[in-house]
C-alpha cells in the first residue's frame, strides 16, 4: 500500500492490483463504492522462495504486457553510516552504476539496448533499491547485471570512478541545496532528532564526509552490506515462479553469503520543551511549520495518524484549507501529512502566509485549528473521503509493475520493513476500520508533545548546504538481523530453493536477448457525440478504472500578450466551484468518489482531466462536466485565487530553473509570437493584479466550447458504453454563435543574435545553463531522426553531453538537450545546471561537444544502433498504464498521425543510417545562433563569461 504521503519528493505510490470482483459491480452508478469493498478487493498475489545464500525472492505473476519488472532492495540506508561517512550509503549507490567485474561498462549501456524502462535507483534513510522494467526475452540479462553488481563488483572499483561520482553526487547536493527549501532536508532531520539518532543527519550527508570517503570505505561498505542475505529481490510482470527460481538460481545462487548486517538502535524521541527557529531563503512568503516525530510504519497507529493529517491538511476539502485559505484567507496555501520511515517517521504542518498578513496571526490560527481538531476530532464523512481519495491514488498506479511506485514496490517494501510481502493489505484494513474515535486519540497522543515550530521568511540564505547534513549516530548496533528470523512469506511461500543445485553462472559474456515481442498498441475506436465532440477511445481491462481528458484547442499560447496569465488564473478559479456547487462542496464530492479531477495547459491545449473509478465513472463524468461547463467564477473567491497565484509567481521568480526559461523563451521567439512567453503560464504580476472576474469568464467563453473540444477516454468500459454517459453529460453543450477564436503563429521569429542572458543569484552553488534556438521544423513535422540525433547528443543518460559534464568531468548531476513538442514551431534547448566555478568551463564543452558532433565526429555505428534497439525495445513498456496509452491517444491526434503511428515506428527506427541522423543534425543544429541564459552568482560567473567571445548583459526580471 502506498503511504499517504510521499516526502520530500514526488514518488509516485506503491500500488496494488485490484481484482473487479462482485462488490465493485453491486456499486450503484448515483453512488460512491463502499470503501470496504474497494479494500477487500485490493491484491497483489505473489509467491515467494528463499535461496541457500539467504536472498529472499518474491514473485508476482501480471502477463498484461510482455515486460518484466525487477527490483533489489537492500536493507542498508543512510541510517546505518557509521560516524564521519554521512552520505556514504547514496554514494555507494551511485558506484553501482558504473560497471561490474563481468559488465565492466556503463549499467545504463545494455539496459538501454534491451528497451529498459524506468531503470534507476534510489537511497533513503532505511534502504537502497534499484529497479529496471525489461523485455521479457531481456530478463536473463537484467538479472546477470544484477547479480554481477551483487556479487562481482569490487574489482570494477577503481579510484577514478569513486572520485568522479563524489564529484556527481557532490552536484547533486548543490543542485538540491540551490533550490529554494533547499536547506528544508536538514532542518526537519537535525531538529527532529538529536545527535546520536541513526535519522539526525540528511541521506545526501555533508560535503567534508563525502570528501573523505575512501576507496577502501567503498569495499568495507560493501562487503559489509551488499551481501545477498541483506536483499530482496521482487521480479513483477510477464513471469511466472518456477521461470523465476531457475532463473534466479542461475544467476544469484553462487554470490555467497555475506556478514550478518547490525540494525542501529532506535527511538521515537520527544523533545523535551518546545522548539522554535527562523531561517531566510529566496522564497515568495513566509511559511510557517509545526514538525513531530513520530512512529514508524510498523507501529498500528501510523495509519490513523496519516488518516488524521489528510483530514487536518491533506484533502482540498481540509480543516486547514477551509479555515485559513477560504473562509478567512490569511494563508495562500496550507498542508499536512505523516510521513513514516521504518522505526520512526515526521509529522509535518505548514501554512504559506497571505502577503501583507502578519505572520504571528497566522501562527496563533495555525494553532487554533490544530488544536480544535485535536478537541473534536474527525467525522465519519471526513474520514471516509480521506480514505476514498488514498485509494484513489493506490488505485491509480495498478497497471504498473514496477518503477518508483508500482506492485514491486509494495511486495518489496512489506518484506524489507514489515516482515510481510503482503503489509499493504494489513495498512489498507486499517484505513478502512478507522474510526473518527480512534483517529482523535490517536492524533491527540503525538500532537499534544512539544512541536518543532521553523519559521521559513524571504531574504537572503545566511548560511548554505555545504557543511549540513553530517554529525551520525554514535549509539550502539542492535542485534544482527538473520533474513530467517524476519522473512515471513505466509501464504506465499514455495518453500527454500534447494533443488537447482550450485553451479555456476557463465558470465564470460552478457546473455542473448531473445523473443522480443514488437508492441501492441490498443485499437483506437472513435465515436461523435450528439453536439459533435469527437470521442477518441481505447479500452483497457486490466484494471477498473477510466481515464478521460477533455481537450481544447487553447494552451497559454492562447493566452492575450497584454495580460499573460489569464488561463491559469481561471483554471484555479474554475477549482473553486461550479453554480451548484461550492468550492468546499465540489472538493468534497471528488473526495468522496475516490475521483481526480483538475486542469491544465501546455502550449498548445487546455485540458481537463479524471481519474475515476469505473463503479463511480457515470457520477464523476456528471461532476467533470458541471466542472467544465458550469463554472460559478465566484467574484469572492477571485481576490483569493489570485493572491495564490502571486504567490506561486514569485515563487517562480526565485526559482533557478524557472528564472532561465522565463529569460530565455521570450528571447527565442520573440515577444508577440505565441510560444514567446515564460512556459508555465503564469503570466506577470501586473495583468495578474488587473485581471477581473468578466476577463477570466470572457475567455472561458471564448475558447472553453464544445466546437474546441476533443475528449480522449481509456480504461475497463466500451465505447458505446462512455459514449452514451458523456451524451448525457456533455451531448447538450451547444457551441456559441461567435467565430471560433484562432492563435496566430505568422508572427515572425527574430534572428538569433548570439549571446549570454546572466541573471545575478547571489550565493547560488550552482550555476543553472540554458542554450537555444528555434528550429525550423514544426512539431507535426517527421521528427523521428532529429530527435534520435538529440538523444545521441544530449537526450539521455548515455548521451555524449551528459557522459561529459557527469560521468567524465563530475560537474553536474545531469545535463540534457531537448526538442520541444509544440505544435508549431519547436525549440531545441540544452539545460546544465553545473558548479557554479566551472560555469564557463561547461559552456566551452557544450560548444566542443556540439561543433564535433556536427563536424567530424558525427553519430557512431554504436550510438545509432543503440538508439535503435532503445527506441524500437522500449515501445512495449512504454505504453505499460493507462495513462501511458492516453498520452499516445493525445500525441496522434495533435500531430495528425495515423492510428498504427506506433506500431510502424520500429520500422521507422530501423530504417535509419548514420547519414541519415548526421543530416539531420545538421540541417538543424548549429553551434552558432545559440542564445545562452545563464542563471547564477555574478560575482562567481561573470568572470568565467568574459572570455568565451560571446556578449555578455546581465537581466533581470520584473516582480
Amino acid at each position: 500500500m502506498p503511504r499517504f504521503h510521499r516526502f520530500a519528493v514526488a514518488l509516485a505510490l506503491s500500488t496494488s492490483l485490484v481484482a473487479a470482483g462482485p462488490a465493485l459491480a453491486k456499486a450503484k452508478a448515483a453512488d460512491p463504492a463502499p470503501i470496504a469493498d474497494l479494500v477487500k478487493a485490493v491484491d497483489i498475489p505473489y509467491q515467494a522462495f528463499t535461496l541457500d545464500n539467504g536472498l529472499r525472492v518474491i514473485v508476482h505473476e501480471d502477463r498484461k504486457a510482455p515486460v518484466v519488472a525487477v527490483s533489489v532492495w537492500y536493507r542498508v540506508g543512510s541510517k546505518h553510516e557509521p560516524k564521519g561517512k554521512t552520505g556514504f550509503a547514496h554514494l555507494f549507490e551511485h558506484l553501482m552504476f558504473n560497471g561490474s567485474e563481468n559488465a565492466p561498462g556503463d549499467f545504463f549501456e545494455p539496459l538501454q539496448q534491451v528497451g529498459a524502462t524506468d531503470e534507476n535507483g534510489t537511497t533513503n534513510v532505511d534502504r537502497t533499491n534499484y529497479f529496471e522494467t525489461v523485455p521479457t526475452g531481456a530478463l536473463d540479462m537484467a538479472l546477470f547485471l544484477e547479480s554481477d553488481r551483487m556479487g562481482h563488483l569490487l574489482g570494477a572499483v577503481t579510484q577514478e570512478k569513486l572520485d568522479n561520482q563524489r564529484g556527481v553526487v557532490q552536484n547533486e547536493k548543490r543542485q538540491g541545496d540551490n533550490n529554494p527549501y533547499g536547506l528544508l532536508r536538514y532542518e526537519i532531520f537535525e531538529n527532529l532528532f538529536p545527535k546520536g539518532h541513526p535519522y539526525h543527519h540528511s541521506t545526501i550527508g555533508s560535503m567534508a564526509d563525502l570528501n573523505s570517503a575512501s576507496l577502501d570505505d567503498v569495499k568495507k561498505w560493501f562487503t559489509d552490506n551488499y551481501g545477498p542475505n541483506n536483499a530482496v529481490l521482487v521480479l513483477a510482470g510477464d513471469v511466472d515462479v518456477a521461470t523465476a527460481k531457475a532463473k534466479v538460481q542461475q544467476w544469484f545462487g553462487d554470490i555467497p553469503k555475506g556478514p550478518a548486517v547490525m540494525a542501529p538502535a532506535t527511538s521515537v524521541p520527544t523533545l523535551p520543551a518546545p522548539l522554535a527557529k527562523e531561517v531566510k531563503d529566496l522564497i515568495p512568503t513566509t511559511r510557517l511549520y509545526r514538525m513531530w516525530a513520530i512512529p514508524g510504519l510498523n507501529d498500528a497507529e501510523a495509519v490513523p495518524l496519516q488518516m488524521a493529517m489528510g483530514v487536518l491538511g491533506g484533502l482540498s476539502s481540509s480543516r486547514l484549507d477551509n479555515a485559513l485559505v477560504r473562509k478567512d484567507p490569511v494563508a495562500v496555501s496550507v498542508s499536512a501529512f505523516a510521513q513514516p520511515f521504518e522505526d520512526a517517521g515526521i509529522l509535518l504542518v505548514q501554512a504559506d502566509v497571505k502577503p501583507g498578513v502578519d505572520p504571528a496571526l497566522v501562527g496563533r490560527r495555525l494553532d487554533e485549528e490544530i488544536a480544535a481538531f485535536l478537541t473534536t476530532g474527525p467525522t465519519a464523512d471526513e474520514l471516509q473521503r480521506a480514505a476514498a481519495s488514498n485509494l484513489g491514488g493506490v488505485i491509480a498506479g495498478l497497471e504498473s509493475v514496477g518503477g518508483f511506485g508500482g506492485k514491486a514496490v509494495a511486495l518489496a517494501e512489506g518484506a524489507l520493513y514489515s516482515n510481510d510481502p503482503g503489509y499493504y493489505k494489513v495498512e489498507l484494513e486499517r484505513m478502512a476500520k478507522a474510526t473518527p474515535e480512534e483517529v482523535k486519540a490517536v492524533a491527540n497522543k503525538w500532537l499534544s508533545r512539544p512541536a518543532f515550530s521553523l519559521t521559513y521568511t524571504p531574504g537572503e540564505r545566511t548560511e548554505g548546504g555545504e557543511a549540513r547534513g553530517g554529525a551520525v549516530t554514535e549509539g550502539k548496533a542492535v542485534a544482527a538481523v538473520e533474513p530467517d528470523r524476519y522473512w515471513n512469506p505466509a501464504l506465499g511461500d514455495v518453500g527454500p530453493d534447494t533443488g537447482f543445485g550450485t553451479a555456476i553462472a557463465d558470465r564470460s559474456q552478457l546473455p542473448a536477448v531473445s523473443g522480443l515481442k514488437a508492441l501492441e498498441f490498443p485499437a483506437i475506436e472513435r465515436a461523435k457525440l450528439k453536439n459533435g465532440i469527437e470521442v477518441v477511445f481505447a479500452r483497457r481491462a486490466t484494471v477498473p478504472t477510466v481515464n478521460v481528458a477533455v481537450s481544447f484547442d487553447a494552451g497559454y499560447a492562447a493566452d492575450p500578450h497584454s495580460a499573460l496569465g489569464t488561463q491559469s488564473l481561471m483554471l484555479s478559479l474554475m477549482d473553486e466551484g461550479t453554480t451548484s456547487l461550492d468550492s468546499i462542496a465540489f472538493a468534497e464530492a471528488k473526495e468522496r468518489l475516490g475521483a481526480q479531477i483538475d486542469a491544465s495547459a501546455n502550449a498548445d491545449e487546455t485540458v481537463f482531466s479524471l481519474f475515476a473509478l469505473k463503479p463511480n465513472l457515470a457520477p464523476s463524468l456528471t461532476l467533470l462536466a458541471d466542472y467544465i461547463r458550469n463554472p460559478a467564477f465566484d467574484a469572492k473567491e477571485l481576490d483569493r485565487v489570485r493572491a495564490q497565484q502571486l504567490n506561486r509567481l514569485k515563487a517562480e521568480l526565485n526559482n533557478p530553473n524557472a528564472i532561465a526559461s522565463r529569460v530565455l523563451m521570450p528571447v527565442l521567439y520573440g515577444a508577440d509570437h505565441p510560444y514567446g512567453i515564460p512556459p508555465s503560464g503564469l503570466g506577470d504580476a501586473k495583468a495578474v493584479t488587473a485581471a477581473t472576474r468578466d476577463q477570466l469568464a470572457n475567455f472561458h467563453s471564448t475558447w472553453i466550447r464544445p466546437d474546441m473540444a476533443r475528449i480522449f477516454v481509456v480504461g475497463d468500459t466500451t465505447l458505446k458504453e462512455v459514449t452514451k454517459q458523456l451524451d448525457a453529460a456533455f451531448g447538450n453543450w451547444k457551441a456559441p454563435a461567435t467565430a471560433k477564436p484562432a492563435k496566430h503563429f505568422e508572427v515572425a521569429i527574430p534572428a538569433p543574435q548570439p549571446r549570454i542572458l546572466l541573471f545575478d543569484r547571489p550565493k547560488s552553488p550552482q550555476s543553472v545553463i540554458l542554450a537555444g534556438k528555434v528550429l525550423e521544423a514544426k512539431g507535426s513535422d517527421s521528427l523521428e531522426v532529429l530527435r534520435s540525433a538529440n538523444d545521441i547528443f544530449g537526450g539521455n543518460f548515455l548521451s555524449r553531453f551528459n557522459t561529459n559534464l557527469r560521468e567524465t568531468k563530475g560537474w553536474s548531476y545531469g545535463v540534457r538537450s531537448r526538442i520541444s513538442g509544440d505544435k508549431d514551431r519547436i525549440a531545441w534547448i540544452a539545460a546544465a545546471p553545473v558548479q557554479a566555478d566551472r560555469t564557463g568551463d561547461s559552456i566551452k564543452e557544450l560548444q566542443s561537444d556540439l561543433k564535433s558532433f556536427l563536424g567530424d565526429k558525427g553519430v557512431t555505428a554504436e550510438e545509432l544502433q543503440r538508439t535503435i534497439n532503445g527506441s524500437v525495445r522500449e515501445l512495449p513498456g512504454s505504453f505499460e498504464t493507462s495513462g501511458d496509452v492516453l498520452g499516445g491517444l493525445r500525441t496522434i491526434v495533435k500531430f495528425d498521425r495515423p492510428d498504427d503511428y506506433y506500431e510502424k515506428l520500429p520500422a521507422t527506427y530501423e530504417a535509419m543510417t548514420t547519414a541519415d541522423v548526421d543530416a539531420a543534425a545538421r540541417k538543424a543544429l548549429s553551434t552558432d545562433g545559440l542564445v545562452y541564459v545563464v542563471v547564477g552568482d555574478a560575482s562567481v560567473v561573470k568572470p568565467q563569461l568574459d572570455g568565451l567571445g560571446l556578449p555578455v548583459e546581465t537581466v533581470t526580471l520584473d516582480n
